[in-house]
């Protein structure tokens, strides 16, 4: 509804696509749409997995599927697949921008549809709670308690000796958060029977291993504002460059495929390692380390679009097209090949190393929560992305010199933001090899206290 042509006849803008047809009612239809676009796709990722684990359901010790919905996912996987592929090679062609927000608009629709008909076959189960709760429990309680003194030893902090409950021993760290398992003077029983004033031991250490990580996740929000990249600028330079191939016009989407790809082999490449690595019991070394490869890889990436945006600023300069936006610049967008390359690699090395780690660092009851976590922080970066943009855009005018990015793409220095973003990439890795190395790892831990509870396994304790 934000495009020209399907409110004009209403507020009596022109059809066609120009600026000036463009109300300020249709600018804020689109910006709203969106913002709805961003809830839906949050919501899909979040839900869709949980929801396929909820259709396999256990029955003592046999396993069985709800064959049609398991079904159904491949199919519409496969679906998905041939869609885009049919898009890709055919949206390039479709220049009204109305049936270019229609066809999605349909498929959606259709999709939606197809979703509920099969709602009265879906398995259901019933909610199980959430892991924020026991964080919010842990705060609360400690702070209740914070004029109590921690005993000296961890067997007189509460735990409940029920068998069918997973147990995680003491540490020494963050021992203000024990407080949250200190028995007062009240009986025993009725605190068990008050959730919000006494909490286990076991729900102290899982949140104690949730703020360890914290640091670790701060690192990866740079992560996220060097990987939109590729839906802003790189989008930009390629609208810019001459897409043909000989007489051949290629669609510029095209290059996704190769990003894609790249995704998907490093993916399968990834499993292998990691099999590998799980044979040497290597513990944390592989997800560390992928973490650092792909931010060395980010800086390749930043470094590779710099030099590649240069030379193409060159060819502007040399063919007069500085103040001619609107005309493609004699360079073809294979050129731009290798940074889409890079930053697939870098996007698939993190996203398998940074929830490899956050997985293995938490406990049952929290590793179905931490993923997400790692993908909030990475989306934290990719939001801020704007506020770098607008950041650096103002340091760079500073002295009455001119700022960095114009309206026109050939006028800016899209080069100086890439050299930017590698230096502060390389600051980044930095901070992160200190944060890796100082970070307090329990994988070990928590076998040697499952083999020997009684073993102190912590010489570093926290100032409260």
């Amino acid at each position: 509804m934000s495009t020209p042509p399907v409110l004009a006849a209403s507020i009596g803008n022109c059809k066609e696509y120009k600026p000036e047809c463009v109300s300020h009612g249709q600018e804020v239809l689109f910006y709203t749409a969106m913002a709805l676009i961003a809830v839906g796709m949050g919501g899909h990722l979040t839900s869709f997995k949980a929801f396929l684990e909820e259709q396999i359901m256990e029955d003592e010790d046999e396993i069985y599927f709800n064959i049609s919905t398991f079904c159904s996912a491949y199919v519409a996987e496969f679906s998905v697949t041939i869609v885009a592929l049919v898009i890709v090679l055919g949206f390039p062609y479709i220049n009204p921008w109305s049936i270019r927000f229609g066809i999605p608009t349909i498929c959606t629709l259709v999709a939606t549809i197809l979703f509920f008909t099969g709602s009265c076959s879906y398995t259901y189960g019933r909610p199980r709670g959430s892991a924020l709760t026991m964080f919010f429990r842990v705060f609360v309680v400690a702070v209740s308690k914070l004029l109590h003194r921690s005993p000296r030893d961890p067997t007189d902090l509460y735990e409940t000796n029920d068998p069918g409950l997973h147990m995680v021993p003491h540490t020494n760290s963050l021992r203000c958060l024990d407080k949250a398992a200190i028995v007062v003077t009240q009986p025993r029983e009725e605190q068990e029977n008050i959730v919000w004033r006494l909490c286990r031991v076991t729900e102290v250490e899982e949140t104690k291993a949730i703020i360890r990580m914290i640091p670790v996740w701060m690192t990866f929000i740079l992560c996220g504002v060097v990987s939109a990249l590729g839906f802003t600028f790189f989008i930009a330079q390629l609208d810019h460059l001459n897409p043909k191939l000989g007489k051949l016009k290629i669609p510029t989407v095209f290059l996704f495929v190769f990003f894609e790809q790249a995704v998907n082999q490093l993916a399968k490449n990834y499993d292998t390692l990691a099999n590998v690595y799980a044979e040497m019991r290597l513990g944390n070394i592989p997800p560390l380390i992928g973490i650092a490869i792909s931010m060395i890889l980010a800086i390749l990436c930043c470094i590779t679009a710099a030099k590649i945006e240069e030379r193409r600023l060159g060819v502007v300069r040399k063919h007069d097209l500085v103040d001619k936006p609107d005309e493609r610049v004699p360079m073809t967008i294979f050129w731009l090949l290798s940074q889409f390359v890079l930053l697939g690699l870098f996007q698939d090395t993190f996203y398998n190393c940074a929830i490899t780690f956050s997985v293995v660092q938490s406990s049952m009851s929290t590793r179905r929560y931490t993923p997400l976590f790692v993908k909030a922080m990475f989306g934290v970066g990719i939001i801020g992305s704007v506020l770098s943009v607008y950041v650096v855009g103002k340091v760079s005018e500073r002295g009455g010199k001119m700022n960095w990015f114009q309206k026109n793409l050939n006028a800016s220095r899209i080069d100086k933001y890439y050299w930017t973003l590698a230096w502060l990439m390389a600051v980044n890795l930095v901070v992160y090899i200190l944060v890796a190395l100082l970070y307090r790892y329990n994988e070990g831990k928590l076998r040697r206290g499952q083999e020997n509870p009684d073993q102190d396994d912590s010489e570093v304790e926290c100032c409260c």
